[in-house]
């Protein structure tokens, strides 16, 4: 393949919602250029994509493959794509890959969530998108819709769909001038001028200009109206370029002027003009469809159409007597669908060199130096320089560096990888067990795209991790790698095809990276060369489960399953809890059922217990307005409602006051968790992480984030707004910029939603019992001075002017710094409540220590003990002082977008209603039985969600959950009735339920195995005894009643003749009366 023309290949992927038609599509341009691994007839219907038994099963997709076709003397590289939110990963991977996108969206159905979701994949990573509207044959035989009502339906979607993307381009206008305001610098060379002068007044999609497609991928047909305006043309005495812009909008046809005017035109020509495209292109597909479809219909209308187009199709299929198979073979041969389809690609989207120029800001972001590391590395500089101008250019020449991005390494199944080379020749050795010591049945092959140089076997190349740094010599070491690409496959769906060389813009599968990439890197024929930006998911891993082998000595096959598994699939998580359990995390509960089912049957292959579902909650405290938050910022803990704690020998005294952050900020810090990390750690920053918009910003990252940061907290207080006291909102500027300004850390993990905050050095004294003088430990805002809040040169903290400590204290206070931070980060990462991570408060730190204290003077220990024993004593305070404060405890929420038809929509309310969920608005489709219901569902209470809603509703309702935010129970979980009103309602306490709160706090800490307050039945053996002895009495009673009636028959009984029963068994009779149980 090394020698194709970059100028004539297209890499695209195919991206929608769930069952909008992807792998339909896909079937029939696969069984047109595909190279005859699929025949026509199965097209639609054997899904060639989806080969895993799971995807077969289920009919969805739930990986992204590619398979190259031939059409005409174009090479384009198709990779279908999931659709379920669950494998939003999968759709990352494909983006990253691909040049351009085929956005489908269901013509019935119209937009959905995972369509807004796939749109903002393709705007991040730039790509060229084309739209298709599919299942429009389903506005005829369905829905019933008029032309001119089904063409009011196909406007609006395209309305909507351009809407979004509008919505995405004013977002990235507004992210350039904020970096524009925040003083981020300009390339030289002009690519950030031209992405912040991009045209955005011009919709994306339209049809006029081709990049839009109406199509029936069920039935293989579709069109451009390019090619009706071909066919009207000659007919009509119109160019085609006119009729192609007449054909869309509110153009008309004058047929006494033969001209393409607007709606006055048409005053005295008809009363009820018709735009063209429902006159020239929706009629005459209605009249063929109800023609072919019809009992009355006119079949002659399909011998018209064969004879007009000069159709070649066999006359034994124009005798079927199915009806619909007849219509789906003249349409077929009329509008083809594959030609449509593949024509539009050639048109509208670009090949890789035109491409990678427009996306090198997204791929290989310009990195800017001080000057000491410029002069230092100018030669490591310039070559990564070259590096970058060379995938910028998508040069292949042989003297080019070799730049590849493998976006996710998957497992094949070994015996399927050829056994022969390109050439025929049989390869010598196999490299099938090349994972696990060698007795693996996976194969693990690097999905990867060539964007520099050329590729070739037994080729030298450098594997570089996200965390690699060229300049940085020390660091360099442990992120790169160097390995030999030892197979070379180009990928045809469920088939590989072996090459010996690629080059630059094909997308190839390599064998033999297997040990030397987890999920994703970059692959560089030379040391000096920037790893490319990560990739970006929508969501995150929330799903988690504790696993364990069913037989306790297949352990060490669970732990090689599982690294096996988190290599294989570019989402899932794996690790191991506090408690020892191993945990997987997946992103749903279809992602899990599958990850468990590959993980018993192809990569561990023993039996296993899974656990019930572990949710993650947050712990936080009750939030007032948002200006309660501006007061508890003038207050110290000087007379406030604070928390002290003594440490264990008496030398420190710790002070903590917690406050809740306005929840936009919190928003900020949690969204920017991994640009955070970089920023404090040194790094470089790189855009990863959730879809935020900080990814938008092409300047500085640090100068958007400060600016985001400001703004949350100017919004949240309504100080931009026009109608605030300008004095006022002055001081609270101030205030709240003082604020940042005091930043000392950030957790847990110290890029948490939580902030640490410096001590003011004018807060007041503190005197031990013997009139000691306390020393306040003075903090360091080392966040505020890494996001720029605070020069080096400049303090807002007083330090300078206050009283300088001893040199002993001075010592105590440099060494209790990271102890009183590793306290913060212990208590923000364990909440009092269950030991859930803290959630959105700002805590105030102060801690005096008395180094002159007679008593212990003998016991100093400046890195031991004692501050270890400060660390616990600021962990335990903070705790202390969130319990202080009327705790809350938060829990995850999802989004669910719900299609229900209007006759089951009682059974929907109900499966909602029962698992807590609140119902935001309720819509029905247009000319549509549909009703579209948007719900928030708990994350704890989703957990068999799908399968009820499916036997409420027999299978007529679907539902979509994407984990949308966080959301604080506004429950206190230690109530108690306090007021009289209370009282009356609720008792005296004692018989008071647990609300939800307390239900889901208990729940977590019985699963932690921590202590739960309950209330239990004890001696329950003497209970069951004291109702035992009841019964044995009342058994007695009715035996001393039935005894003299026994007797009398037996002495009657031997008067007669009879035989007298032995007193013996009367004894049994009777005690065995006795012994009879009572009924519980």
């Amino acid at each position: 393949m090394s020698e194709i023309n970059s100028r004539k290949i297209r890499n695209i992927c195919i991206l929608a919602h769930v069952d909008h038609g992807k792998t339909t599509l896909a079937d029939h341009l696969i069984a047109a250029y595909g190279g005859g691994v699929l025949h026509p007839k199965l097209a639609g219907n054997i899904r060639f994509m989806d080969y895993l038994d799971e995807e077969q099963r289920r009919a969805i997709t739930m990986k992204s493959s590619s398979i190259s076709l031939h059409f005409r003397d174009q090479f384009i590289n198709l990779i279908d794509s999931p659709g379920h939110m669950d494998f939003c990963s999968e759709v990352s991977t494909a983006a990253r890959l691909s040049d351009g996108a085929l956005i489908l969206v269901d013509a019935v159905e119209g937009v959905h969530i995972q369509t807004h979701a796939v749109l903002r994949q393709s705007w991040v990573e730039k790509l060229t998108p084309c739209l298709v509207l599919n299942k429009i044959d389903r506005l005829i035989t369905e829905l019933k819709l008029t032309p001119m009502e089904a063409y009011t339906r196909l406007l609006r979607i395209v309305h909507e769909v351009n809407g979004i993307l509008s919505a995405y381009k004013s977002e990235k206008y507004l992210s350039d001038v904020d970096a524009l305001l925040a003083g981020a610098s300009v390339d030289e060379t002009g690519e950030y001028d031209h992405e912040l002068i991009e045209d955005d007044e011009e919709d994306t999609f339209q049809p006029q200009k081709g990049n839009v497609a109406f199509v029936c991928a069920l039935d293989g047909w579709g069109f451009c109206i390019e090619q009706f305006a071909e066919f009207y043309a000659s007919k009509l005495g119109a160019s085609i370029s006119a009729l192609t812009k007449g054909f869309w909008g509110p153009r008309y046809f004058n047929t006494k002027k033969m001209m393409v005017v607007g709606k006055k035109g048409m005053e005295g020509v008809s009363r009820d003009p018709q735009p063209m495209f429902v006159q020239f292109v929706l009629k005459p597909l209605w009249q063929v469809y109800q023609a072919a479809l019809d009992v009355d219909g006119d079949k002659d209308m399909l011998n018209k159409v064969i004879k007009t187009f000069h159709l070649s199709i066999p006359p034994r299929e124009l005798l079927n007597k199915d009806a619909k198979t007849v219509l789906q073979v003249v349409m077929k041969r009329w509008l083809p669908l594959s030609d449509t389809v593949l024509s539009m690609v050639i048109k509208s989207m670009p090949d890789p060199i035109t491409a990678q120029s427009i996306r090198i800001s997204r791929l290989l972001p310009k990195r800017e130096f001080a000057g000491d590391a410029a002069g230092h590395s100018s030669d490591v500089i310039e070559e990564a320089e070259r590096v970058r101008k060379c995938v910028k250019a998508c040069d292949p020449s042989s003297d080019s560096p070799c730049v590849v991005f493998v976006s996710k390494m998957f497992a094949f199944p070994a015996k399927m990888i050829p056994q022969k080379g390109p050439n025929g020749e049989k390869w010598s050795q196999s490299l099938a067990g090349e994972i696990e010591g060698g007795d693996s049945e996976e194969c693990f092959l690097a999905f990867a795209r060539i964007f520099s140089g050329n590729l070739c076997l037994g080729q030298k190349i450098f594997v570089l991790s996200a965390l690699y740094d060229p300049i940085d010599v020390n660091m360099s070491q442990k992120h790169i790698q160097e390995a030999e690409i030892q197979r070379l496959y180009l990928m045809m769906g469920q088939g590989l095809k072996p090459i010996s060389c690629a080059s630059a813009g094909n997308i190839v599968a390599i064998q033999g990276l297997g040990q030397y990439i987890l999920k994703s890197a970059t692959l560089s024929s030379t040391r000096n060369c920037w790893p490319f930006s990560s990739m970006m998911f929508q969501v995150a891993p929330t799903l988690r489960v504790a696993i364990e082998p069913s037989d306790p000595a297949n352990m060490s096959a669970l732990m090689r399953g599982l690294r096996l598994l988190n290599r294989a699939d570019p989402f899932v998580e794996v690790s191991v809890s506090s408690r020892g359990e191993h945990v997987l995390a997946a992103a749903g509960e279809v992602h899990l059922e599958r990850c468990i089912k590959d993980l018993k049957e192809r990569f561990a292959k023993i039996s296993l217990e899974i656990s019930p579902p572990l949710v993650s909650h947050k712990e936080t405290v009750e939030g007032g307005d948002a200006f309660s938050f501006l007061d508890n910022l003038k207050i110290s803990t000087v007379g406030s409602q604070y928390v002290e704690k003594v440490a264990a020998n008496g030398r420190c005294v710790v002070r903590v006051f917690v406050a809740k952050l306005p929840n936009a900020l919190t928003k900020v810090l949690e969204e920017n968790g991994e640009v955070l990390a970089d920023i404090i750690e040194g790094r470089p920053v790189k855009k990863t992480g959730k879809l935020g918009f900080v990814s938008h910003g092409d300047g500085d990252p640090v100068a958007v984030l400060r600016k985001h940061m400001v703004d949350s907290l100017e919004n949240e207080l309504g100080l931009t707004s026009e109608k605030a006291d300008k004095e006022r909102s002055e001081r609270c500027k101030q205030l709240c910029y003082s604020f940042l300004q005091r930043i000392w850390s950030f957790g847990p993990r110290q890029v948490g939603p939580n902030i640490l905050l410096v001590p003011d050095t004018k807060a007041g004294d503190i005197h031990s019992s013997n009139g000691e003088r306390g020393v306040l430990v003075h903090g360091s805002p080392l966040v505020s001075k890494k996001l720029g809040f605070l020069d080096n040169s400049n303090s807002v903290l007083g330090s300078e002017n206050g009283e300088q400590p001893e040199e002993t204290a001075f010592l105590f206070m440099e060494a209790l710094k990271n102890s009183i931070v590793a306290g913060f980060q212990l208590a923000t990462s364990a909440g009092p409540l269950c030991d859930e991570p803290m959630w959105g408060l700002a805590f105030l730190v102060e801690s005096y220590i008395f180094p002159a204290n007679s008593e212990v003077k003998d016991q100093l220990d400046q890195y031991g003990i004692f501050s270890g024993q400060v660390m616990a004593a600021v962990k335990e305070s903070c705790r202390a002082a969130v319990l202080q404060n009327n705790p809350r405890l938060a829990e995850a929420m999802y989004f669910c977008e719900l299609n229900t038809p209007g006759d089951f929509l009682k059974k929907t309310y109900g499966v909602l209603s029962r698992r807590r969920s609140r119902v935001l608005r309720e819509e029905m489709h247009e000319s549509s039985p549909l009703f579209a219901v948007h719900a928030y569902v708990p994350v704890a209470e989703s957990f068999g969600f799908a399968d009820e809603l499916i036997k409420s509703t027999g299978a007529a309702a679907s539902a979509l959950l994407v984990l949308s935010h966080w959301e604080v129970l506004d429950e206190d979980p230690f109530f108690v009735p306090r007021t009289e009103e209370e009282k009356e309602e609720y008792g005296d306490g004692s018989s008071v339920l647990h609300n939800m709160a307390r239900k889901l706090i208990d729940e977590v800490r019985r699963r932690k195995g921590l202590h739960v307050e309950e209330k239990v039945v004890q001696h329950a053996t003497k209970q069951r005894t004291r109702s035992r002895k009841v019964f044995v009495g009342a058994s007695f009673f009715l035996i001393s009643l039935l005894l003299p009636c026994w007797i009398s028959s037996t002495r009657t009984s031997s008067n007669l003749g009879y035989i007298t029963p032995q007193p013996l068994q009367g004894f049994i009779f009777i005690y065995s009366i006795s012994r009879l149980q009572p009924l519980t």
